[in-house]
């Protein structure tokens, strides 16, 4: 990847512009993380880099940007410019073309505004971010006000780089942040989204949680999740502490989830506040249900798909499905670890355990079951049909639908079941009448 953008950059300089390396890869260089995709920055106008270029497409030809595919991997080569002010809490009224000193002022944070020559390896830095990536502090460029004020989304932005990078952010950027974060909600629900989502499903997401906390911007964001904090709940079962607390231990200790499981994680105890009660103890009764239906407000509020809705609702539904485990049926089982994404109910399972009594012997449990059920056969799917009952001389009705539910249960129970056996026990357990007719 990094010879392929070096020969880009060569490419630009024969014919007369300056090129570097931009953003976010210099910052990791100097970090020593496995770098992403290099962004290179350059003086050539993006008919320059079009003319230069026989793969280039424009991409963003009103911020100068075009796409240069180079050993058939994209690169983003955009013009040096500078910004006017931003009408709309995301794009400036206008962009010019300057050089590389004021495209690196017009960037979001110090750690991104650096340029990094290639060909004389050296780092080229008008903003600071050397001595911040030193200092492990994330800072804006310039006035925070004015950085957010220009796109408010970066305010979850810092957070996010918080985060992956194990920064602390500058004081003035986190005041500037805790008094602008109402002004969060002037973003679209889509880019709040993906960027939550990062947070949680990223490197430490306790920390990205906490900090979306003390920031203002939970509550503002997500309401139903800031209600958390200080609901106790029963010192002999979570040790941890409140629903806040359990909540984010458990998003610290998911492995690598997916964007679904880690909003179902933050999420799969949000029902908790609702049905907060003491009885004989303190209970929430229920609370998985209630959870589930908040569960669905939230992905409609931040634009989730249907299918990723539907599976985060599944996840919080179910969770406390596995406190039944050793008293299911054999086909009951089977039907709960064949479901479609088991592996992301057994990971919020674990992770619900160790975030409170960091009991994991009813996890083991379902985990050996679950690897030996891949190891079984698969059965012929379905055993019995509506058909086969017809030809039984059964009637269609609502008795088939029963019919067929305890005949696959049967057969769960008994993964040999031949289909002369299965008709056999529908027989049995479905004797007819003498008229024909069904009992």
């Amino acid at each position: 990847m990094r010879r392929a953008a070096q020969k880009i950059v060569v490419k630009l300089r024969q014919h007369g512009y300056e090129a570097f390396f931009a953003g976010g890869w210099v910052r990791d260089h100097l970090l020593r993380r496995k770098p992403q995709d290099i962004d290179i920055a350059t003086s050539a106008h993006p008919e320059d880099v079009l003319g230069i270029f026989r793969r280039a497409t424009p991409i963003g030809a009103r911020f100068g940007v075009v796409q240069v595919r180079m050993y058939n991997h994209p690169y983003d080569v955009a013009t040096f410019r500078t910004e006017g002010l931003y009408v709309d809490g995301r794009h400036p009224s206008m962009v010019d073309f300057s050089g590389p000193e004021q495209d690196a002022l017009r960037r979001d944070f110090t750690v991104n505004g650096l340029f990094y020559d290639p060909l004389a390896d050296r780092v080229i830095d008008y903003v600071g971010g050397v001595a911040d990536i030193r200092r492990r502090t994330l800072r804006t460029i310039g006035a925070a006000h004015a950085r957010f004020g220009e796109d408010r989304l970066r305010m979850l932005r810092a957070i996010r780089l918080a985060c992956n990078l194990d920064f602390e952010i500058e004081p003035e950027t986190l005041e500037a942040i805790k008094q602008l974060a109402p002004h969060i909600l002037e973003v679209s629900w889509e880019r709040i989204r993906d960027e939550l989502l990062k947070i949680i499903a990223g490197p430490m997401p306790d920390r990205g949680l906490n900090l979306l906390h003390s920031t203002g911007l939970l509550i503002n964001i997500l309401p139903e999740v800031e209600a958390m904090r200080d609901i106790p709940q029963p010192a002999e079962y979570h040790p941890e502490g409140d629903v806040f607390v359990h909540t984010g231990k458990a998003l610290g200790l998911l492995r690598k989830p997916s964007p679904v499981l880690a909003l179902a994680t933050l999420l799969h105890d949000v029902g908790k506040p609702p049905t907060f009660a003491v009885k004989d103890r303190i209970r929430f009764d229920r609370h998985a249900d209630v959870g589930a239906r908040i569960a669905e407000d939230v992905c409609r509020r931040l634009r989730m798909s249907n299918d990723e809705t539907a599976r985060v609702i599944e996840l919080v539904r179910d969770h406390l499905q596995f406190l039944n485990l050793h008293e299911m049926r054999r086909s009951t089982l089977k039907r709960f670890l064949a479901r479609v994404g088991f592996a992301e109910h057994l990971e919020l399972h674990r992770v619900d355990c160790l975030s409170s009594n960091g009991d994991l012997q009813t996890y083991r449990f379902a985990r050996e079951k679950f690897e030996e059920l891949q190891l079984e056969p698969t059965p012929p799917t379905p055993v019995i049909t509506g058909r086969d009952l017809i030809s039984m001389g059964y009637k269609p009705g609502p008795l088939f639908g029963r019919i067929l539910r305890l005949v696959e249960d049967y057969h769960l129970e008994n993964p040999q079941l031949t289909i002369e056996a299965a008709r056999e026990y529908v027989r049995r357990t479905f004797p007819r009448k003498k008229s024909g007719g069904e009992t």
